[in-house]
C-alpha cells in the first residue's frame, strides 16, 4: 500500500517540472522584457575567411575576405568588407530599435557576458577556415571572444557563440537585402 503512495508523491514534482519546461522549450524566442530601456549596447562582429599558405618551412595565414559588422545602440549599422586586401566602400544602414532590443535581450538572457573563454584557436592542420571575433559592450561592460568555426577546431564551441553569431548574420542579411 505504501508503494503507490510513494509513486504518486514522487511523480508530483516531475509533473510540475514538465509543466514548467514545456512552455520554455516550445518558445524559441528570447523575451523582449529581458532588455530594459536603460540598456546600452554596442556590437562588433568580425568575420575572416582565412587561408593558410605553405612556403615549405613556414606557413603564412592570409585573410581572403574580412567582413566587419558594427551595430550601435541607436540602430545605426556600419558594414565594412575587405576582399583580397582591397577595401570596398563602407555601407551605412539602419536597423529597427526592436532588433537592437532583441540582440540586447539575447546577450543578457544567455549569459554571454559571463563566458569564461576569450579565444578558441584552430587546429594546426586546417588550411582554410572562418574565424570570428565578437566584441560586445553592454552597459559599460565589454566582452570580446575570438573563435573559429566548429569544423576547424577540436575544442568545443559553446552554442551561445553560434547563436549570437547567427542572429547577427541574419540581421545583416536582412538589412543588406533592403
Amino acid at each position: 500500500m505504501a508503494k503507490p503512495l510513494i509513486l504518486i508523491a514522487a511523480s508530483i514534482p516531475v509533473i510540475l517540472a514538465i509543466l514548467i519546461a514545456i512552455p520554455m522549450i516550445t518558445n524559441p524566442q528570447i523575451p523582449f522584457n529581458a532588455a530594459n530601456a536603460d540598456d546600452r549596447i554596442a556590437v562588433e562582429l568580425t568575420k575572416h575567411q582565412i587561408k593558410k599558405v605553405s612556403f615549405g618551412v613556414t606557413d603564412r595565414i592570409t585573410p581572403q575576405k574580412t567582413e566587419i559588422f558594427l551595430v550601435s545602440n541607436d540602430g545605426d549599422v556600419r558594414y565594412l568588407v575587405t576582399a583580397d586586401g582591397v577595401p570596398e566602400p563602407e555601407k551605412k544602414l539602419a536597423i529597427a530599435k526592436s532588433d537592437v532590443k532583441k540582440i540586447t535581450a539575447l546577450v543578457k538572457e544567455t549569459g554571454f557576458m559571463h563566458l569564461p573563454i576569450d579565444s578558441i584557436p584552430p587546429d594546426e592542420q586546417i588550411a582554410e577556415y572562418t574565424k570570428f571575433s565578437l566584441k560586445i559592450t553592454l552597459n559599460g561592460q565589454t566582452k570580446q571572444i575570438q573563435w573559429v568555426e566548429q569544423n576547424a577546431t577540436s575544442t568545443f564551441v559553446p552554442p551561445i557563440l553560434t547563436q549570437v553569431e547567427l542572429n547577427l548574420e541574419g540581421l545583416l542579411n536582412k538589412t543588406t537585402q533592403r
